[in-house]
């Protein structure tokens, strides 16, 4: 029996694209789409489905107001993914919390993860997220209390068959290819025994770290250059000996503008 969901996001191509890749991984039956908070709370209360996939950045509600507002009424709350651009804080709180995310731009992949989760959370109710589990997040997120403390010390990287202790601050970036992630300092390329990258920022200084695409996650401290590329984009060029260029992904275009003021 399939999957019955509702997909809430105020960006048509982002629902599409959901839509889409959905359908690729098959089992999920899409009942309707909306485009803002307030028609999440409604949406829901008519479908009752089994997941919403639900944005963080909407006009009206937001996604953790559609949440409060269902609780607030009393509403049995169906498994949520927030499909979202948000940073490394909202993707360790919903992944401690056991609300599952998907990092925009999506990726088919992490989509059928994402399933596979839904489909066991349901055959194993006691599993599932409790309301409880979810005001936490809310709290947390919602910086009603004081955030996860700052990781510190250091990371273990695979190097020449040895096994560096490298410390954090000496890293300069870190990417994933094929489910492989290469960690690069200023005297060593490596690689990082994480499956995968959200893994790896578990570990990090999120102060410090920040996941600028799908594949990168970047020590700010050490870009050199924010160079402007195609279409309004920008890539990073890093301080390691190659100089590595890195792109941000338009959806953290944003945030890239916020820490450094652009």
């Amino acid at each position: 029996m399939a999957l019955t969901a509702l997909i809430i996001d105020d960006e048509s191509l982002a629902r599409q694209e959901l839509v889409y890749l959905l359908g690729r991984v098959g089992g999920v039956e899409v009942l309707a789409q909306g485009s803002n908070g307030i028609e999440a709370v409604e949406l829901i209360q008519t479908y009752k489905p089994d997941v919403v996939f639900l944005d963080v950045q909407m006009p009206g509600l937001d996604g953790f107001a559609v949440l409060k507002k269902l609780m607030a009424q009393k509403m049995p709350l169906p498994q949520v993914v927030f499909a979202t651009a948000y940073d490394q804080y909202a993707v360790r709180a919903f992944e401690v919390n056991a609300v599952d995310y998907l990092l925009k731009p999506f990726d088919r992949r992490r989509v059928q993860q994402t399933i596979e989760k839904a489909v066991a959370r349901l055959a194993a109710p006691a599993e599932s997220a409790s309301e409880a589990k979810l005001n936490a997040l809310l709290r947390l997120v919602g910086g009603q209390v004081q955030g996860p403390k700052a990781a510190s010390g250091k990371v273990v990287v695979r190097a020449q068959s040895r096994l560096l202790l490298v410390d954090q601050k000496e890293i300069c970036f870190a990417s994933i290819e094929d489910g492989d992630i290469s960690v690069v300092t200023s005297t060593v390329e490596g690689h990082s025994n994480c499956r995968t990258l959200e893994e790896l920022l578990d570990q990090l200084d999120p102060e410090t770290f920040w996941r600028a695409h799908r594949s990168y996650v970047v020590n700010i401290q050490h870009i050199r250059e924010v160079v402007p590329w195609f279409k309004s984009s920008y890539q990073l060029r890093m301080d390691d000996p190659k100089k590595t260029e890195i792109p941000v992904s338009r959806s953290q275009t944003k945030r890239l503008r916020e820490l450094f003021n652009l």
